[in-house]
């Protein structure tokens, strides 16, 4: 039976298992290769990396550095996670694994803008076009045109959190007519935000800009915003018994620990500011609290 296993190897996962097999714990790292981490350009909200780091070197630097402590990343997919009376099992599509603890590290999956093709998807994305988080690169977009596709209190809010940047902003319905109440309404035109009715139907890449088939036509920015929210991967804990909130992220307490005994969450999964440094930080925190928990059922002196 291993101390830890951890589901997830991005910056959360990375972090925790590095912490615990520092703290000379038997751990395993699954992960299915999804890391939401990979598909970051650049970040640069990151200290400690002058002129920015991509997401893949990141997790190649931070898995090479727990490699020189025995951490091993195995590419499984884990499909269930069932409380024991001293620990949990964990399936995978290969096989059953045990452990005294778990911690869930799997993050969220950024809902694409509709009907944009994966491999356009993937091209806007890697040049700066498309973007999906403001508080990491809202700086990259100062003073340039920019379309945030999304709709209802959710689009509306990411759309003036980036007029802090830029004074040229387009909110778009994704699907047919917005979903704003007056207020919301009344706020966005007050700071000079155009509003365009969907749908988006198509989109362009050319000369460093992208073109967005709307409602009223094409309108060409220099990055979009998808303000489409996420899909948060919480399923293997709430099929353990793991409360979620509203918004369908786990709810940890202060020291990240579930609802169910032995069960911790760190990183995007969790309630919390979506940022790699959050991540980490929680993943610390996390792994901290599981040598603790575990200090309390047997003795960890060497």
């Amino acid at each position: 039976m291993d101390d830890c296993i951890i589901v997830g190897a991005g910056p959360a996962g990375l972090t925790a298992a590095l912490y615990l097999t520092r703290y000379h714990l038997s751990i395993r790292l699954f992960d299915c290769g999804t890391s939401r981490a990979e598909l970051i350009p650049r970040t640069h909200n990151l200290p400690g990396f002058p002129g920015g780091i991509s997401g893949t070197d990141l997790l190649e630097r931070m898995l090479e550095q727990g490699a020189e402590y025995g951490v091993e990343r195995e590419e499984a997919k884990v499909t269930r996670i069932v409380r024991q009376d001293e620990g949990f099992e964990v399936f995978t599509e290969d096989g059953q694994f045990t452990a005294r603890t778990v911690l869930i590290a799997t993050g969220v999956f950024n809902l694409h803008p509709p009907r944009m093709e994966d491999e356009l998807h993937d091209a806007a994305l890697m040049r700066g076009l498309l973007r999906y988080c403001p508080i990491c690169d809202g700086f990259e977009v100062t003073d340039k045109r920019v379309g945030v596709i999304g709709t209802g209190r959710h689009g509306a809010a990411e759309t003036m959190f980036l007029r802090a940047f830029t004074a040229d902003l387009t909110l778009i319905a994704p699907d047919g007519e917005h979903e704003l109440d007056a207020k919301w309404r009344q706020r966005l035109d007050d700071a000079g935000i155009e509003i365009v009715e969907g749908p988006c139907t198509s989109y362009t890449l050319s000369n460093k800009r992208i073109a967005v088939e709307t409602g009223v036509g094409p309108l060409i920015f220099d990055s979009i915003y998808s303000a489409m929210g996420s899909d948060v991967r919480s399923g293997l804990a709430t099929a353990a018994g793991a409360r979620v909130g509203e918004d369908g992220a786990l709810e940890v307490d202060d020291h990240q620990r579930t609802s169910v005994e032995g069960l911790f969450a760190a990183g995007d999964v969790a309630k919390g500011l979506d940022q790699i440094s959050h991540a980490m930080g929680e993943a610390g925190v996390a792994a901290t609290t599981i040598r603790n928990y575990l200090a309390t059922k047997k003795p960890l002196w060497r």
